[in-house]
């Protein structure tokens, strides 16, 4: 797709508009680092054009901080000051879910505490409650099984208006490759693990 332009135009009835408006359901998958990474780059410009952001993310600890997390929440303290930009919310799995009883780290049942986390997400989606959402890591509950693979498909599929879901994570099941509209596989070429150096702060967080 060469300086944006498509290499052919299916002839389905759209105005290049109508197709240029449609929502994209992304997901970033495969072994390498840069899934989430990149799907955060995307929630900034989403900002950038004005469209409200939520960030759901999944498997993390609600207690461990990351850098983009951060960052979002500061610009969602620019809009509410000056209009710029957008709303962002940034949501985490066990007690970051703000709807649901919160309880002890050590008794949190992390099945149930995803599959309250996708049900939050799918009564959003369906009243159309934000206009960008990454849905981080989700492809892990959906690989364990916590979650229906095909209901999710199918939510997604029925989402009303211009919502656009960017979902990361490894494993992703092939029927969430089959109804997204742009998939990026994450290949693994070197790692500084690779070579016994650990995280660093700016880098991996």
């Amino acid at each position: 797709m060469p300086k944006g332009v498509p290499e052919s135009v299916p002839n389905d009835g759209l105005t290049t508009r109508q197709r240029r408006n449609q929502p994209v359901l992304a997901v970033n998958t495969g072994p390498g680092k840069g899934k989430s990474t990149a799907a955060f780059g995307m929630a900034l410009r989403a900002w950038n054009a004005g469209l409200d952001v939520a960030v759901f993310q999944f498997v993390k600890s609600a207690k461990w901080k990351v850098g983009e997390e951060n960052a979002l929440l500061a610009l969602n303290e620019v809009h509410e000051r000056t209009g710029q930009g957008a709303p962002v919310q940034w949501h985490k799995m066990g007690q970051g879910w703000s709807w649901i009883r919160r309880t002890n780290d050590a008794e949190q049942d992390h099945a149930e505490a995803a599959r309250a986390g996708w049900t939050e997400i799918a009564r959003r989606l369906t009243a159309a409650e934000h206009d960008f959402y990454v849905l981080d890591e989700f492809t892990y509950p959906l690989h364990w099984g916590w979650i229906d693979v095909d209901e999710v498909v199918q939510v997604l599929r029925e989402r009303p208006g211009r919502q656009h879901v960017v979902i990361t994570g490894r494993y992703a099941p092939e029927a969430l490759i089959e109804a997204a509209d742009l998939v990026t596989e994450m290949t693994k070429i070197k790692h500084p693990m690779d070579a016994g150096r650990k995280g660093q702060k700016g880098i991996e967080w």
